[in-house]
């Protein structure tokens, strides 16, 4: 295990039975207010959208925002932030998915992303990947190419991964800890 990893894995608390019984959620909020380890994942992040060569930051609501626009910042790109639906005002792109129990829709606003832009996908989990999937598709949608996916910890145990081999076309999957 690498430092940052341990630094990271150190700051992200189990919370038993959260939202409900027999789930262990990861609650990241921890690592958000220690300045060292929030840096240093904001640094790692920013590294990986220097490698795809991304030119715009998408950040997943909501915990995507929060670790996405500081990434945006470092690495001098700009953040695209991917709304659930009803939260933008003005003309917007939307993406319908499935979650395991009913469907749930995405947007984002339709002149953020276009033609040339290569765009790095930010989120804090991943889990079985819907959220993911339907934000590569809003993206191509909006006539942008999809620079990869980077993400603070991957439940690999869900599946998200391979749901997104697909997808993702070729582009990166980055996992700072796999869980």
């Amino acid at each position: 295990m690498t430092g940052i990893e341990e630094l990271l894995l150190s700051r992200i608390r189990d919370v038993a039975d959260y939202p409900e019984p027999g789930v262990m959620f990861k609650d990241i909020t921890p690592l958000l207010a220690d300045p060292s380890a929030f840096t240093a994942l904001t640094d790692a992040l920013a590294e990986v959208a220097g490698r795809t060569g991304a030119t715009k930051v998408v950040g997943l609501e909501a915990r995507g925002f929060i670790l996405g626009a500081p990434v945006a910042v470092r690495a001098g790109l700009g953040f695209i932030p991917v709304r659930k639906a009803g939260k933008l005002p003005g003309a917007t792109l939307s993406q319908a998915y499935d979650l395991e129990y009913g469907s749930a829709e995405i947007e984002v606003h339709a002149e953020d992303l276009s033609a040339g832009d290569r765009v790095l996908v930010v989120d804090d989990v991943l889990a079985t990947g819907g959220t993911a999937e339907a934000s590569i598709q809003l993206i191509r949608r909006a006539g942008a190419e999809v620079a990869g996916l980077a993400v603070l910890m991957e439940l690999g145990f869900l599946g998200g991964r391979d749901r997104l081999a697909g997808p993702l076309a070729g582009a990166p999957l980055e996992a700072l800890l796999k869980i």
